[in-house]
């Protein structure tokens, strides 16, 4: 059974930085393309990053370098760096995965988790 469980969200400051972790199991993510989403409140769910299962990475124009994504396929796990936090950001950040290649339409990623809230305020 496909599960993913994100955590790290929090309370931080505008500028500050959090460490998101998608971690998977019953099954390896190195095949699949994982990909980190939010949505924040009154707003359709956005694509934030993904990974490919060779390490590529793409990103969002809202990111602007301020965001990076990695992954340990020892520990079954991806990461989101979130660095320079502002309001804007505040939102509930999902992890989810597909097949293949990397995604920027959020509604054609599957098997989500339940989401880790990060909520930058000052």
């Amino acid at each position: 059974q496909v599960h993913l469980v994100e955590s790290g969200g929090g309370l931080v400051q505008p500028g500050g930085s959090l460490r998101l972790s998608c971690q998977a199991s019953g099954f390896s993510l190195a095949p699949y393309a994982i990909g980190w989403l939010r949505q924040a409140p009154g707003k359709e769910r956005a694509f934030v990053a993904g990974i490919s299962y060779i390490g590529q990475t793409l990103y969002g124009d809202f990111v602007k370098g301020r965001f990076t994504t990695n992954k340990d396929n020892a520990k079954n796990t991806v990461y989101l760096q979130l660095n320079n936090l502002n309001s804007e950001d505040t939102a509930v950040y999902y992890c989810a995965l597909r097949g293949g290649v990397i995604y920027f339409d959020a509604t054609l990623w599957e098997h989500w988790g339940q989401g880790t809230q990060v909520t930058v305020s000052s």
